[in-house]
């Protein structure tokens, strides 16, 4: 089992907060566009354009207080099941001393930076089976996004799980492609508990 990073393991909530103030318009306004250019398929890179603003040279890194609370439960009910459980998003290298310092316990924590490839790239899926030492359709790849994750790696042969949370996973989750992943949930809870009753 793979976790994305951002949206799934991460509350970004803080992140686009100090992103918006860095950048001088309110949080109200970043997110708001940030829906729109979701909600019209287009990259969140196209922010900047959209609000007038030069695109940020350095980004913000996630910190162990923005692990969502069903984060580290979710990462050991998968473990205590036998999975071999990796982290692999598209994140800054520091990512991965954050998790590890938060406590999650996985057999790989990797970036997008590290392996210097990032989603919806084909390659990054073929590094990630490449890690998990495990044929592509044993991995199931659990994300909030359609475009970046429950896609992408079902075109390379996982099995997905679409989390509805975040502003992609509650736009994404309208489009008629959510059917297309294995599993939907709305938290990392309700995988959990999935997990636990597999256990049992």
């Amino acid at each position: 089992m793979a976790f994305d990073v951002g949206e799934t393991l991460v509350d970004e909530t803080r992140i686009w907060a100090e992103l918006a103030q860095r950048l001088g318009v309110t949080p109200l306004t970043l997110s708001g566009v940030l829906g729109a250019v979701i909600a019209t398929g287009r990259g969140h890179h196209d922010l900047w354009d959209i609000l007038g603003v030069d695109r940020p040279v350095v980004g913000l890194d996630p910190v162990h207080g923005d692990l969502y609370p069903d984060a580290l439960e979710c990462v050991a009910a998968a473990r205590r099941v036998g999975l071999t459980v990796g982290v692999a998003g598209n994140q800054p290298a520091t990512v991965e001393q954050v998790l590890v310092a938060a406590g999650l316990e996985a057999d790989f924590v990797a970036s997008s930076m590290t392996w210097g490839v990032a989603k919806p790239d084909p390659e990054f899926f073929v590094r990630l089976i490449a890690e998990a030492r495990v044929p592509a359709e044993s991995i199931l790849y659990v994300g909030d996004r359609l475009d970046n994750d429950v896609l992408p790696a079902r075109a390379v042969g996982m099995r997905t799980v679409f989390v509805r949370r975040g502003p992609w996973g509650h736009i994404h989750a309208l489009k008629d492609e959510a059917a297309l992943a294995d599993l939907r949930v709305d938290s990392l809870q309700e995988l959990a508990t999935l997990l636990s009753a597999v256990r049992s």
